[in-house]
């Protein structure tokens, strides 16, 4: 049975021994904190028929089944909005990915994923943008050029898209 990635990391047993390279290692006697595994960042995951409004901060990951009403949240490694979730204001993130609704200002520094049941209205600043047949932009999309950082960048000529 897989494990799911919100789940702690599992405790060295005999019978799984832990190898000093093995992030299951647990840190004794050391003052180094344990390596942490690529599905341990900090999560908060807003799930479905639940209604978020405010401010997100320390997350570093955000999954929204539900439906979260900010004015900014930054500070975010991924993005994930699922089918059905809806985000609404302003965001910026390293990696997005919409399968559900965003609506507002959305600034991914890396890679902006729509999925097939994806919509995003209002406007989108990305470096690389991949649309799913059936995605839908509603709005204007900026691309970002390499040299460009997002709070002083020229954006490349936009496009503006609608259906």
């Amino acid at each position: 049975m897989a494990r799911s990635p919100f789940a702690p990391p599992l405790p060295a047993t005999p019978t799984t021994p832990a190898s000093p390279a093995s992030p299951l290692r647990p840190n004794v006697g050391g003052n180094a904190p344990a390596p942490r595994e690529e599905g341990a960042r900090r999560t908060l995951v807003v799930g479905r028929g639940i209604s978020v409004q405010g401010t997100v901060q320390d997350a570093e990951r955000l999954v929204v089944e539900g439906t979260v009403e900010a004015t900014m949240i930054n500070g975010l490694a991924e993005l994930s909005i699922a089918h059905g979730g809806m985000l609404k204001g302003e965001v910026e993130v390293e990696e997005a990915e919409v399968a559900g609704t965003i609506d507002g200002t959305l600034v991914a520094r890396q890679s902006l994923i729509v999925r097939a049941t994806g919509r995003l209205l209002g406007t989108a600043r990305c470096r690389r943008l991949q649309v799913e047949d059936g995605g839908q932009i509603t709005g204007r999309i900026e691309m970002m050029t390499d040299a460009a950082s997002p709070a002083s960048y020229t954006p490349a000529p936009s496009a503006k898209i609608e259906d």
